[in-house]
């Protein structure tokens, strides 16, 4: 009770808890962060709470305060609440997201001059420089058409699906010279559990997502009273008009969803969109099995079950963002419905070193974010889940704010299943995934795009990026499609117990890093050990995640060697007394997938098993719980208990670390 107490205490207090002790009239306490970064021609204040309705009622011309003098004096030409406050405005009072305020002026007038006017009125508690946020960056090769060699062996009929190695990998030296089997994923034995349900929706916090692209569309969040509605007016009431797939939250673009028309240039300074948003959406959940394109993580079966795709654009066009625009796209994904928070950009840490001073130099992006994960939008979970990318500049520490304890930050593997040469490690990096690692040909002279992430790009075509904002969709993927299988099973998770799950069901990376070297496409060579212990807890794995869910231990096996399992050492402490049956269940299916020949032997307490093809099914073992012997007879005897337990075969790759 006392803990439930101190987390509903949490939910409204002032994130920055060193906050109360500021002096009315320390002007450099007040100010919060740096000026370094900073976007020239606004500022956040956070005002007192007496504040707030002679701002809203006047706006700039709220000149009997001292407050409206000082608008006057930096030429102030609007003043507006940084969070909308249609919807929900008694909770967004809890985070105190009603005192923040955005000041715009002329950007004649240098930020650090008006953020020390501001900062020594009494009437404002703290003033924030908007800083710019990182443009999503990536190398990017869009294509017209990509040989479709669809395998029979595929669950969808999604012709590009074989091209998808971070799907499923089959060590094709054609697509990556070193890929290695298994450096996925696993989203094939993945999609036998889930395939996605549209009650679960992503916002993704990005460019723009070409909303009418043949292989999303049908996977949109769609805002069904602004569909229906007239446009240029808000029908729905949430402070937003004509937001019928989303909205696009970068000032002068109008609020309609933008993706442009993206760059064929690899580099990634170009101006512009480079259809980032749209790239990251297919990896989510492009649709799958509608016989076009690309599969997504969560795209569903075909059947038009795949997760929802909220567009929450805060890139457009070269535009340089301010932190106050991901605040209102995060708070908007809250109120809007969405559960997952796919993040794929961030800002260089600069001076921030450290959580603390995280929630203290972004507050406003911090209480949103809280907003946001303390927002119930799905059956499945308690809260909203965040996940960000932890940045591509081989720094051993990740960017925020994926650097945060509480957000999931993910790092980038290639197809090989080792690090890709650009990703950040260490510090704040909590769980690996594929990113792609595009390369050039053994002449120097083009660059072999296959080893890159394949998705989709605006205007109807696919490409090819590389990034930890690629690796991070395949993690918000997954949650999702964690969230439609606990849906599936009935079950709520809790935030705390679907971060668990997504960080402990990984596959092992550092036994191949602890020695050796790989090729740095950038030249010279990636010394292994710098990155051991530093990638997170492992390569995550969709279908350990979906056993996560359903509370099935997976167990590793090696195709054609004999598994021992212990069913006294796998449950409860490991020490039970439990006299185990001859009886295992295998379905016909699992047996026939796994290449099971034989029926398991049981001798003791240990079923025998030899899988002799790789893949992924559930087992079932049978004990006595009370006694060497079952009840129901003649005596009294002991209770038959059932326990699950799925088979996680793969070939020998004990040497690469793959069990």
């Amino acid at each position: 009770m006392f803990a439930a107490a101190m987390l509903a205490a949490s939910c409204t207090t002032d994130p920055i808890e060193e906050g109360a002790s500021l002096s009315q009239d320390s002007t450099s306490e007040k100010i919060v962060n740096s000026a370094v970064n900073a976007g020239e021609g606004s500022l956040l204040i956070y005002v007192d709470a007496e504040s707030v309705a002679a701002l809203e009622e006047g706006g700039v011309a709220a000149s009997e305060s001292a407050i409206g003098d000082v608008l006057k004096e930096v030429g102030a030409t609007s003043i507006r609440h940084a969070i909308d406050m249609t919807l929900n405005a008694e909770r967004k009072r809890e985070y105190g997201l009603d005192r923040w305020f955005v000041v715009g002026f002329s950007e004649d007038v240098p930020v650090d001059v008006a953020a020390q006017k501001f900062a020594k009125l009494s009437a404002v508690n703290r003033v924030q420089y908007n800083t710019l946020l990182r443009k999503p960056t990536s190398k990017v090769v869009i294509v017209d058409g990509v040989a479709a060699t669809r395998s029979e062996d595929n669950k969808f009929d999604d012709p590009l699906l074989d091209m998808q190695w971070h799907y499923i990998n089959t060590g094709n030296q054609a697509i990556f010279e070193g890929a290695v089997a298994g450096a996925d994923i696993n989203a094939a034995a993945a999609w036998e559990v889930a395939q996605g349900r549209k009650e679960v929706i992503v916002a993704i916090v990005d460019e723009g997502i070409d909303y009418n692209h043949p292989d999303i569309k049908d996977n949109m969040w769609v805002n069904e009273a602004e569909l229906n509605g007239e446009k240029g007016v808000d029908d729905d009431g949430n402070g937003y008009f004509d937001d019928i797939y989303g909205y696009n939250f970068v000032p002068s673009t109008g609020g309609t969803i933008t993706w442009d028309k993206p760059s064929v240039n690899p580099n990634p300074d170009v101006e512009g969109d480079l259809g980032h948003g749209t790239h990251v959406a297919g990896t989510v959940a492009a649709v799958n099995n509608n016989g076009i394109g690309v599969s997504g993580v969560a795209g569903g079966s075909g059947s038009g079950d795949g997760v929802r795709l909220m567009s929450c654009q805060i890139f457009s066009q070269g535009i340089s963002t301010t932190i106050d625009t991901s605040a209102a796209a995060i708070t908007y994904a809250a109120d809007m419905g969405a559960s997952v928070l796919q993040n794929s950009w961030g800002y260089p840490a600069y001076n921030i070193n450290g959580d603390k001073n995280y929630r203290r130099f972004y507050s406003l992006e911090y209480s949103a974010i809280q907003y946001f994960a303390n927002t119930r939008n799905c059956d499945a979970l308690d809260g909203g889940i965040v996940i960000f990318a932890t940045g591509n500049d081989s720094k051993d520490h990740a960017d925020y704010p994926a650097a945060y304890v509480d957000f999931i930050g993910v790092t980038a593997l290639a197809p090989d299943g080792l690090p890709a040469y650009y990703t950040n490690y260490n510090t704040g990096c909590n769980v690996a995934a594929p990113g792609g690692e595009l390369r050039l040909n053994s002449t120097m002279t083009a660059i072999v795009e296959e080893g890159g992430v394949l998705s989709t790009m605006p205007n109807n075509k696919y490409g090819y990026m590389q990034g930890t904002s690629m690796a991070c969709p395949h993690v918000s993927g997954i949650a999702a499609l964690a969230l439609s299988y606990a849906l599936d099973l009935g079950k709520q998770l809790t935030l705390d117990q679907l971060k668990t799950i997504l960080l402990t069901s990984v596959n092992d990376l550092d036994s191949r890093l602890a020695s050796g070297t790989r090729p740095n496409p950038e030249g010279g060579n990636m010394t292994l050990k710098n990155y051991q212990g530093k990638m997170g807890t492992g390569a995550i794995d969709a279908y350990k995640v979906l056993m996560g869910v359903r509370g099935t231990l997976c167990y590793p096996a090696v195709v054609g060697e004999e598994v021992e399992i212990d069913i006294n050492t796998i449950i409860g402490d490991g020490n039970l007394s439990l006299t185990m049956l001859k009886q295992v269940e295998i379905s016909d299916s699992v047996a026939e997938k796994l290449g099971i020949m034989d029926l398991p032997a049981v001798f003791g307490n240990k079923a025998y098993i030899t899988p002799t093809k790789p893949g992924c099914g559930i087992v079932t073992l049978h004990a006595i719980a009370g006694g060497a012997e079952l009840g129901g007879g003649d005596k009294a005897g002991g209770m038959d208990i059932a326990v699950e337990v799925a088979l996680v075969v793969r070939e020998n790759n004990n040497a690469q670390g793959w069990l």
